[in-house]
């Protein structure tokens, strides 16, 4: 089986090089930046402006070859991918929560932004909280991690990394 999807559009940030990048939108030295919706896609960005937060969900087009087991940001020992949210995946989709400042034209300006400048859009949600729902949450490894996720910043762990 492929799966196929093309871009909707481009991430505009003003970070150009993966290491010293926040590596979440909640991070002290997240930034503000832009999307360039491609124009056959901006008519879908109707009513998108009543909405304070949107996910973006991107290719991560840096990434290097998936790894199974990998040493995340936030901890020195090996976790499995899907305990993490590291760009070395199976898939490199990446998705962060950003806040929407304003929407003109074909242009939606966001705060909060943790993503390498030209990274190509595939999607983007509104942020409903009523739909997330989610109750007795678990963050499993990264409590150790709690009040460090706004300090810490990429590096170049998952750089031509074997």
């Amino acid at each position: 089986m492929s799966i196929t999807y093309s871009p909707i559009g481009i991430i505009h940030s003003p970070f150009t090089k993966l290491s010293g990048m926040p590596i979440q939108p909640t991070s002290e030295s997240s930034a503000k930046g832009h999307l360039e919706i491609f124009s056959e896609f901006a008519e879908g960005l109707k009513d998108l402006d009543g909405f304070s937060h949107i996910y973006l969900i991107y290719h991560l087009h840096k990434a290097t070859s998936a790894k199974l087991q990998l040493k995340p940001f936030l901890d020195n020992k090996p976790h499995g991918v899907f305990s993490t949210r590291a760009p070395r995946r199976p898939n490199p989709i990446g998705l962060s929560l950003v806040k929407i400042a304003r929407v003109q034209e074909n242009f939606i300006y966001i705060e909060n932004i943790d993503i390498l400048n030209k990274t190509p859009l595939l999607d983007i949600k509104p942020y409903i909280p009523e739909f997330e729902g989610a109750h007795e949450i678990r963050i499993g490894w990264l409590e150790n991690s709690k009040g460090n996720i706004t300090k810490k910043k990429s590096d170049e762990r998952f750089l031509n990394q074997k």
